[in-house]
């Protein structure tokens, strides 16, 4: 054939994403060809994440792989909030970061609240990376948005939209019919449920705060304050990525009031969609209990890091279930999942360690791209990369390169050079003539069965500082 040499992939497969909004999946097609913007909900920076809040970043993670590969240039935020958050997640109770600084004994001052919270963004930061997410295009911090968050709640009011009461200025939520696009909640129900509301002033019980009056805070036209957290996020948007974007990510704690107030602020400032696609995570469990520091449960990376789990096992057990599925985190399913992540890496850095990548596997590249394409079916392109590895008509390099492909979609830590992988392993190139002479002498002990003295033998070779693995082929040894 005379363009042979110009051999074409596969045709792509449809991006089908479940939209929270609207219940279904849909076909993805971003809003300017060839490039995707992407808001994730960040933390409030009161405190170090957990390792359920992970889960919430590896959605946005997968998405950037999964869009990158499909060639689209992919603009992305993911914010700190840093005031206004408060402890029931509405308009009620005390502000996270003053609840945080008080914890350690920091003066409630505007200044202090910058600098308070700077050791756990970088913690967010840095756990972000271990975990082998892609960082954001952009990280925002709510608190350098003040000036466009008053212009939005200024605009807001200007379009007839609020109402001040005492201890603020709220949205009215009957005055935008679409409110509780995401779960489809009843605003009349809502009101027809309600007993005893929070604040009597408020004129609906949905009607939630834009600016919160108070001692600490800043000045605006409705006097000292700072605004509600829900205006933060859609403020954070409109700068970073624009006043329309294909996908909003978040944890579905999320969806009934963060994110539907979002949509009503955003959508009543412009007057057009404001978000293409909602995508929402499920929560982590541990032992069927919900993560919540007052439960002693709030485990973090370092904590798995404590226990000899590298960040990749914890990801690897993550991507096992349906982002969308409810995870039960326990110690022996995670100790399971680094068995199996183990497999994987002896088998890339050891018994193809010596391979050049090939070509990818065309068979195998289309059917992961499948099952990722099909709403992040993560536990289907795991299967599909454990019958590859599994698979002795792929050749070898070949195998590696198709490996090194799905790794691409996954971040599992297949992909790193062979002499980074092996040593990860603990795999020895060049054992000591002392070490190997003890080697030898073991193994002599145990064909002899005097297994006294082989024991013997092996603990002079850990005191070396080598494990010995035994197997059918014979004993191997591994540094500590």
């Amino acid at each position: 054939m005379l363009f042979g040499f110009l051999h074409k992939r596969p045709a792509l497969p449809t991006i089908h994403l479940h939209n929270t909004a609207t219940g279904r999946k849909e076909e993805f097609k971003s809003l300017e060809k060839g490039v995707v913007t992407m808001y994730s909900c960040g933390p409030t920076v009161y405190d170090h994440i957990h390792i359920g809040n992970l889960r919430a970043y590896l959605l946005p993670d997968l998405l950037t792989r999964l869009f990158l590969r499909y060639g689209y240039k992919v603009k992305s935020t993911i914010n700190f909030t840093d005031f206004g958050h408060l402890t029931d997640d509405a308009d009620a109770g005390e502000d996270k970061m003053m609840k945080g600084m008080r914890r350690e004994g920091y003066e409630i001052t505007l200044e202090n609240m910058r600098i308070f919270p700077l050791p756990y963004i970088e913690s967010f930061k840095n756990d972000n990376l271990a975990f082998g997410n892609l960082p954001p295009s952009e990280y925002a911090r709510a608190s350098d948005y003040i000036a466009e968050q008053i212009k939005l709640i200024e605009t807001l009011e200007q379009k007839g939209y609020t109402y001040r009461i005492s201890d603020g200025v709220y949205f009215d939520v009957t005055k935008f019919p679409a409110y509780g696009i995401i779960g489809n909640i009843d605003i009349e129900k809502i009101k027809a449920g309600a007993r005893v509301e929070v604040n009597p002033e408020k004129h609906h019980p949905a009607d939630f705060a834009l600016w919160k009056n108070g001692d600490l805070g800043w000045e605006s036209r409705w006097g000292k304050g700072f605004p509600g957290w829900h205006i933060e996020c859609t403020a954070m948007v409109f700068a970073t990525l624009g006043k329309q974007i294909d996908v909003h990510t978040g944890g579905e704690d999320l969806q009934y009031t963060h994110h539907n107030g979002e949509i009503a602020q955003a959508e009543c400032v412009t007057g057009k969609k404001y978000v293409s696609y909602w995508l929402h995570n499920s929560h982590v469990k541990i032992d069927q209990q919900k993560i919540a520091k007052s439960l002693g449960n709030g485990l973090r990376l370092r904590h798995l890091s404590d226990r000899g789990f590298a960040p990749a096992d914890y990801r690897f057990w993550l991507l096992q279930s349906h982002y969308r599925t409810t995870a039960n985190f326990t110690w022996e399913a995670l100790e399971a999942a680094r068995a199996g992540l183990l497999r994987l890496r002896r088998l890339v850095y050891e018994e193809l360690g010596d391979v050049t990548p090939g070509k990818i596997d065309e068979n195998y590249e289309g059917r992961v791209l499948q099952a990722v394409a099909d709403d992040l079916d993560t536990p289907t392109a795991l299967a599909i990369l454990f019958e590859l590895a599994k698979d002795q008509k792929v050749h070898p390099e070949n195998k590696l390169a198709t490996i090194h492909f799905i790794d691409s979609l996954l971040a599992l830590g297949l992909s790193k050079g062979a002499a980074e992988g092996r040593a990860e392993l603990g795999v020895i190139d060049e054992i000591p003539d002392e070490v190997k002479k003890l080697l030898e002498d073991r193994e002599e002990a145990r064909q002899a069965r005097d297994f006294a003295l082989a024991d013997h033998l092996r603990d002079q070779i850990t005191a070396q500082g080598y494990l010995i693995e035994d197997g059918s082929d014979g004993a191997k040894l591994r540094k500590k």
